[in-house]
């Protein structure tokens, strides 16, 4: 009996171990589904899925269309799904617009091969002549604010913003201006000069400020979004180049090859200065117990921020003090206008660590948040100010106060920094202390950064209806130039203005003869010397751009000299850009390309031209390649000019050549004086004494 009941207790404690171990087991897996640790990881999942669903569903989706011109020619344009009008009323019921925003014209002379392609014109479609009344506002001096919109886009075909195929004129035009101005008006006419100076600074600002939008939408398709690039990365970076030096002093006369590389350098200072302003602003939020978040174009970088504050804090901290530094807002906490705050406002949701987390994190609490102020990043020292939510005239006040104290000094008192030697001392310090000390007064960046500011909005990715509606209207009160017009006006004129571009390019006499001219425009260097292009240039500004002088259209071999002549300047920017690539071409170059280069240069040489040489001579000294240093040779042989000659001369003379390389090029420059080849006169008597005897 004892046995027996032994026997039963081992069953039972055997029994209930083998259920603890199930119900363990069972507990274990209950806790691993309804534990907070997996409620967060789900949380947080579904809140990344639904943040991922967010931003490709906020993402600009955009496309591009590319129209036929008759004559040998394309029209690009760039169409951005994009949420331009600012009202949440009327976002409620369409969320975005398929806006056209950008278009070039190509000129491809009527084939596919793009090495005699030519970019030509670029047209922001928001861009458009002023009204007669914004021409008035824009002409009164001390007028800084905008006075009403272009209600439609012209009947005519819109001004382009840029040619990329002439830069330079603006140049010669600039100056021809400052030229005129200061010949013709007398210092002291003050009712003609200061309207005239008045005007063509809102003209240039508002001008500049497309320029800024161009780039930006133009990086952005090149940067986002699954289609087929519009352009070769050449033309991308020379058009952000040409874009980014088109209100330079002389931008507009740089060398196509140095584009790259100045497309390159400005690209990295711009993320340099929003790097730094980054982190500045965030460190200073922080300092000052505020929130920072940055804000997002759809490429993914950050070009502004917003600081918020909670409405908690705001009672908590009357008696913190405030450090204004490049914040340069009033001091929140003792301010009565946050403890009564009726204005915009958020949810956010933070742990007990103050991060912002999902709604759905356990533990989370929900927190009012109060906007403060937004800045531009694109700044060489601070963040710039560009909307307060409580004093919407404080970055007006900045905006104009540097502009207001020149035009004073120009306007009223009728003196310069190169008239005037204690106004020159004075402006002078002062630039010198605001530049230092990093002082948000009317930045040249300022206007970059409401240009971005603008299109950040029409984007809408990074802002809620409500706030966008609420950044929008503060906006418009900021603006300083009578020329501008509303987002919304601006949706309107880019839909009316492609319209009508539209119908210029299919108009024989539009934009197919407008091209034609500009070809036979453009084989004027081709025809004459410099001294008569000079000539024909100071004709063309003297008359006010109503003469320009082109060849004539009946001339049969104009369309093959115009194909040879880009063919010649495609395959001479090729040479110089793999000369400056590395100190060896070989290895940063595709070496057969380099070949079909010389090669095409050597059997066209009637085109080619000092540069072409020059570019010749630098493959030959960064190559240890035998056979393309040999082409090298022949190519400037054959280039009958003083500067291959002499670059053949100089290479017969280097020592450091080799032997077989410099009897090729004495046995060339021989050839070339029988044919009487054109020499340098130094150069053609130390050759007569020399390698003829």
């Amino acid at each position: 009996m004892k046995v027996k009941q032994d026997r039963l207790k081992r069953i039972a404690r055997a029994f209930s171990r083998r259920q603890r171990r199930r119900a363990l087991s069972f507990l274990i897996v209950l806790l691993y589904v309804f534990s907070p640790l997996t409620s967060l990881r789900i949380a947080a999942q579904t809140a990344a899925e639904n943040a991922d669903a967010a931003r490709s569903q906020a993402t600009p989706k955009f496309r591009l269309e590319r129209l036929e011109v008759a004559g040998g020619a394309e029209l690009l344009t760039i169409f951005g799904s994009l949420n331009f009008n600012p009202s949440p009323a009327a976002n409620a019921g369409q969320n975005s617009t398929d806006v056209p925003l950008v278009s070039v014209l190509r000129d491809t002379l009527g084939d596919r091969d793009p090495e005699n392609d030519r970019l030509r014109y670029v047209w922001m479609l928001t861009y458009t002549s002023p009204t007669t009344w914004q021409r008035v506002a824009a002409a009164v001096p001390f007028l800084y604010a905008r006075v009403g919109n272009k209600k439609r886009a012209g009947r005519g075909a819109p001004p382009p913003l840029i040619d990329l195929g002439a830069a330079d004129r603006d140049v010669w035009e600039r100056f021809f201006w400052i030229a005129l101005q200061n010949l013709l008006i007398a210092p002291e006419g003050f009712p003609v000069k200061s309207p005239l100076n008045t005007y063509r600074r809102n003209l240039s600002d508002y001008r500049k400020a497309h320029l800024i939008r161009a780039l930006a939408v133009l990086s952005l398709y090149d940067s986002t979004g699954d289609h087929t690039p519009a352009f070769s990365p050449t033309e991308v970076s020379d058009i952000q180049a040409r874009l980014m030096l088109a209100e330079s002093t002389f931008g507009g006369i740089l060398d196509d090859v140095y584009l790259g590389l100045a497309s390159l350098k400005g690209t990295q200072r711009q993320l340099d200065e929003r790097g730094h302003n980054w982190e500045l602003l965030r460190q200073r939020a922080e300092a000052e117990n505020l929130f920072f978040e940055p804000l997002q174009m759809p490429d993914g970088s950050t070009t502004h921020a917003l600081l918020w504050a909670r409405r908690e804090d705001i009672a908590a901290n009357k008696s913190r003090s405030f450090n204004k530094r490049f914040l340069n807002i009033d001091n929140p906490w003792q301010d009565k206008r946050l403890q009564r705050w009726d204005g915009y406002k958020q949810t956010w949701y933070m742990d007990a660590e103050n991060r912002r987390v999902a709604r759905e994190t356990p533990g989370a609490r929900a927190v009012e948040m109060i906007p403060l102020a937004l800045y531009g990043l694109d700044h060489p020292k601070i963040p710039i100010l560009l909307v307060d939510f409580r004093d919407r005239y404080n970055p007006k006040r900045r905006e104009i106060s540097k502009r207001l104290l020149e035009d004073v000094a120009r306007n009223l008192l009728q003196v310069s920094r190169f008239g005037d030697l204690y106004f020159f001392l004075g402006r002078t310090v002062y630039d010198f202390v605001t530049d230092r000390r990093g002082i948000d007064v009317n930045q040249p960046s300022r206007l970059k950064a409401y240009s971005q500011l603008k299109l950040l909005l029409s984007l809408g990715q990074s802002f809620e209806p409500q706030l966008r509606a609420e950044t929008s209207r503060r906006l418009e009160a900021v603006a300083s130039n009578p020329l501008e017009n509303s987002t919304e006006a601006e949706t309107q004129i880019a839909q009316g203005q492609y319209r009508a571009l539209r119908a210029y390019a299919l108009n024989a006499s539009g934009l197919p003869a407008r091209v034609e001219r500009d070809r036979r425009a453009e084989l004027v260097p081709l025809r004459h010397n410099r001294t008569e292009q000079i000539l024909f240039r100071l004709a063309h500004l003297a008359s006010f751009g109503l003469y320009t002088h082109r060849e004539s259209a009946a001339a049969p071999s104009l369309s093959t000299q115009l194909d040879e002549s880009r063919r010649m300047a495609y395959h001479t920017r090729f040479l110089r850009d793999a000369a400056k690539a590395g100190p060896v071409v070989e290895i940063v170059r595709d070496i057969e390309e380099v070949r079909r280069s010389l090669r095409y240069i050597a059997e066209h040489n009637d085109a080619a031209g000092a540069k072409a040489a020059r570019a010749v001579a630098r493959i030959f000294a960064r190559t240890n390649d035998g056979q393309t240093r040999e082409l090298c040779l022949t190519s400037l042989y054959r280039i009958n000019s003083e500067t291959a000659k002499s670059e053949l001369l100089r290479i017969y003379r280097n020592e450091k050549t080799d032997t077989h390389l410099r009897t090729l090029s004495a046995q060339l420059l021989r050839k070339a004086l029988k044919e009487e080849q054109r020499f340098a006169p130094a150069d053609a008597r130390a050759l007569s004494s020399t390698l003829v005897q």
